[in-house]
């Protein structure tokens, strides 16, 4: 019987429900596998956590779920004893089974790892056992696929200058690292390569208030690596990352609801309130090279040679500023050095050097670079921030080298910082030199620093998930 001669194809009521089934399976096996969050707390009595309910509500609340430990009682789901021959996605989520299982007895059993360059230890770290391990893990093991569809400016290239040109350098950097393989069969996760930056640069009419062809940019990439790949409809982006410092990003990403839902955003404008989802998303620490390098912002005086309690200077921009001003910044006060503009001859940051607590707060968004300069040379922060995920924080306990604060703190900002013993501070001032090492932005990247942390929380956040063919 001739086979083509004979088939009828399925009627159009048929495809009507067989398809939404297939995609429905297909979303809830990926959707199963969502419920930890791998946190490197110290707290180890922690069982895991079921996203759909304390996810939401800490999500509710603006805060990290920080006490949320790593799952010791998870069990990896086991091959088959046959000879059955693995699928190359089989193999990769096999070798993640046996990473979480490093990482387990490393914090389980406290083991203590050797690196001759940098071992982390102390409060600064919520589990710096933990961490290391998964660290060095990640060295051995990690692979980004980088989809080399998309044509520069807009794709594979963003403006490593200015205060946003932390998302070009790491696009560069990602492009030509290590962790970068060809093979995506190999691949732990894929990135997409759209320069949020680039697209309003280059497809935004100004002053058109016209979100539209931006948004059909990022739309209209991700629909042609979905025709050309199976990766993306696979995991339904799940295991993609995009990466992005533009205040807009968070908006862009909604065109794609799978992008906005499951994909891990890598996002410098963290606002729990625009819903940033620290089980999944990365915070990006916004950085500014004023000449493009490291040059003249690492390093200040001791903390006994800092003669200002607190300082800031900066424009009005946004609610927490505007309340900052008009509290302190007019007073006779010679401990607070509260300025919208410096008076001339004097140096901004030679100020930040004479000054114990630093503050770093909102503008009309979440990110500032403030944060990351109070690091670099020595000056305590005072993340003074409605909603906001700090940069590490499943790593990093910022309250052991930061003050954290809200708007409603700031009529007794210095009543605050003065209740801090002289002991206390040297602590944090200390803690805050140890960590710097992770916001330190290296040509070529050096181990450690900002650019592996970045990779690390995708790390972490790719192993809170278990793909699976569908």
């Amino acid at each position: 019987m001739d086979f083509m001669n004979n088939y009828h194809p399925p009627s159009r009521f048929v495809w009507l429900i067989v398809v939404p089934l297939v995609l429905m399976v297909g979303y809830l096996g990926v959707q199963s596998s969502k419920g930890t969050v791998w946190v490197l707390s110290s707290d180890k009595n922690v069982a895991s956590t079921n996203l759909s309910a304390t996810v939401e509500a800490e999500l509710a609340k603006d805060q990290l779920p920080k006490k949320d430990g790593l799952d010791v009682t998870r069990k990896e789901p086991q091959m088959n004893s046959s000879k059955k021959k693995l699928s190359n996605l089989e193999r990769v989520e096999a070798g993640l089974g046996q990473v979480r299982a490093a990482i387990r007895e490393a914090q389980s059993k406290n083991q203590t790892s050797n690196d001759p360059e940098y071992v982390p230890e102390g409060p600064c770290y919520w589990n710096p056992k933990a961490f290391h391990r998964s660290y060095l893990e990640m060295e051995k093991h990690f692979k980004i696929y980088v989809y080399e569809d998309g044509e520069p400016p807009v794709f594979h290239y963003s403006s490593s200058k200015g205060i946003l040109g932390i998302e070009g350098i790491l696009i560069h950097q990602i492009e030509l690292s290590k962790f970068r393989t060809n093979d995506p069969e190999k691949a732990h996760v894929y990135f997409l390569p759209f320069s949020v930056f680039s697209i309003v640069s280059y497809v935004y009419v100004v002053d058109s208030h016209d979100w539209g062809p931006m948004k059909n940019t990022a739309s209209d990439y991700i629909d042609s690596i979905s025709r050309k790949y199976t990766y993306w409809n696979r995991s339904l982006g799940s295991d993609h990352f995009m990466l992005a410092c533009h205040d807009w990003a968070p908006e862009i990403s909604t065109v794609v609801p799978y992008l906005f839902k499951n994909s891990i955003r890598v996002l410098c404008n963290a606002n729990t309130s625009e819903r940033f989802n620290p089980s999944k998303d990365v915070t990006l620490p916004e950085i500014y090279l004023p000449q493009g390098t490291m040059k003249g912002l690492i390093g200040g005086p001791s903390p006994s040679k800092r003669s200002v309690l607190v300082f800031y200077a900066g424009g009005i921009h946004g609610y927490i500023r505007q309340v900052l001003m008009e509290h302190w910044g007019k007073n006779d006060d010679s401990d607070i050095e509260i300025h919208e503009y410096l008076p001339k001859n004097v140096s901004y940051y030679g100020m930040i050097r004479k000054t114990k607590y630093c503050i770093c707060p909102s503008g009309y968004e979440v990110a500032s670079p403030r944060m990351v300069e109070a690091l670099y040379m020595g000056c305590v922060p005072v993340l003074l921030k409605d909603h906001y995920v700090a940069p590490f924080s499943d790593v990093l306990n910022w309250k052991n080298f930061a003050v954290e604060m809200t708007s409603k703190d700031i009529p007794n900002l210095k009543k605050i910082l003065m209740s801090i013993s002289q002991k206390r501070y040297i602590k944090m001032q200390r803690r805050g030199l140890q960590v710097r090492r992770h916001f330190v932005v290296n040509f070529p990247p050096k181990r450690y620093d900002v650019f592996h942390m970045i990779l690390h929380s995708i790390w972490l956040r790719r192993l809170n998930i278990q793909v699976h063919d569908t």
